[in-house]
């Protein structure tokens, strides 16, 4: 028996390493192609001036994330989660390359019709974030909370390095002719391939990793359906094959309307983090800051200071010593939040551009190390099964929260005219 459990802690070891950088650049996918169309909002806005792109795109987005997380969260014990996480990823591939189709075939032309293209390409990449995030964050919560926490911290660095990009391209491109468009078609060009490697390393790398197959077999001596796939791609029986444990005790589970009442504190903070983040960022950043000294810079600077400390928030939990694990201290931290919007409201009003600029890093640093507190404290204590339930029902809170937020970012334009 000793020696069985120290085969079992050495399976739990091996690939770890890989394991925590596929989480970090399957969380990057998540998100890259989304942050591209919002890190490049100045093409869009110079393209379709009248339409409020950076308003717009997110509220066509959201709905088609939020309804079909809604779907696939109800339905979650029975998805077959690799086939769900495979085509969310090689739709966005494809995505991103219909917006370079687009863009080429219409020489970088403005009007309804591109517009109209542009929106339904936002709505897939709402379809498409439905499909990877419940998936991966619901299959991920069933292991190690160090890899939710890299997957998230990946989201998080896909808003950093499209941030970064923007502002290279920006300076490589500003003086020479169509600067803003090369620029564009340079993002649509990386996030294609970027999203190409998500799918090649999903489909064929992370579930045959030993410490993945460890906790997918776990989870299915626990009564999962969901693994099923992705072990008889990896090679390992399931637990029906094999005939593991049957003991009812072991099989039995909380049912998805246990775990929402149980966990409603958690849920409830998944939403308010995110109503309050998206309803200054990205459009309130990006149309409503007035004009300062950085000029046409001001607002990719603010959204790059945004995104790099998100990403620095992510990491912030790993120090054990300065983790919030309170349900109580969560929730009054998260509510303290919202001192933001005064703050936001006077600063652009009457304040210069640092003090906008510290105060978007501290929208991003609390954002980020908030989301990764909540995300990896909720599962702790459940089976498998509650787990991913329990992970995608915190993705579905998430996006109901962004939601509402790009929803409520529209007041900021009472009394200013359309």
């Amino acid at each position: 028996m000793a020696n069985q459990n120290e085969n079992l802690e050495v399976t739990k070891e091996k690939g770890k390493y890989l394991a925590l950088v596929i989480c970090w650049l399957l969380g990057n996918g998540t998100l890259f192609c989304w942050n591209s169309m919002l890190t490049i909002q100045d093409y869009y806005v110079f393209l379709f001036p009248k339409y409020h792109p950076t308003r717009v795109l997110t509220i066509v987005y959201q709905p088609f994330a939020l309804i079909t997380t809604a779907i696939l969260t109800y339905h979650e014990a029975k998805v077959n989660t690799r086939l769900r996480n495979l085509t969310g990823y090689i739709l966005f591939f494809l995505c991103s390359l219909c917006l370079i189709v687009l863009d080429v075939a219409t020489s970088g032309k403005g009007g309804i019709g591109v517009y109209i293209g542009i929106c339904v390409i936002s709505a897939a990449f709402g379809l498409s974030d439905a499909l990877v995030e419940g998936g991966i964050v619901g299959d991920l919560s069933m292991m190690s909370p160090e890899f939710l926490q890299s997957f998230l911290a990946g989201i998080a660095a896909s808003g950093a390095l499209t941030s970064a990009l923007r502002l290279i391209t920006k300076a490589a491109f500003e003086n020479s002719q169509n600067g803003l468009r090369k620029g564009a078609i340079m993002f649509f060009a990386i996030s294609t391939i970027f999203e190409l490697l998500c799918v090649l390393l999903y489909a064929f790398v992370f579930p045959k990793l030993s410490i993945v197959k460890y906790f997918h077999s776990k989870a299915a001596t626990e009564g999962s359906l969901t693994v099923a796939a992705d072990l008889a791609v990896a090679g390992v029986q399931t637990s029906n094959d094999q005939g593991a444990a049957k003991d009812p005790e072991i099989l039995e589970r909380l049912s998805t309307k246990q775990l929402l009442v149980r966990n409603l504190d958690y849920e409830i903070d998944m939403v308010l983090i995110y109503v309050l983040t998206l309803s200054i960022f990205p459009g309130f950043l990006s149309e409503d800051t007035g004009s300062h000294s950085l000029g046409s810079w001001y607002a990719l600077v603010l959204i790059a200071m945004f995104n790099v400390c998100d990403l620095a928030g992510r990491y912030v939990p790993l120090i054990e010593s300065i983790k919030l694990t309170s349900r109580i201290g969560l929730m009054s931290a998260i509510l303290s939040r919202f001192l933001f919007i005064p703050a936001f409201y006077f600063t652009a009003k009457y304040g210069d551009q640092g003090w906008m600029i510290m105060l978007t890093s501290l929208l991003g640093l609390t954002n980020g190390y908030l989301t990764v507190c909540v995300a990896t404290e909720a599962p702790k204590g459940y089976k498998g099964p509650e787990q991913n339930a329990l992970g995608n029902l915190l993705v579905l809170f998430l996006i109901a929260g962004v939601t509402l937020g790009v929803s409520l970012d529209w007041l900021w334009l009472i009394g200013k005219g359309w």
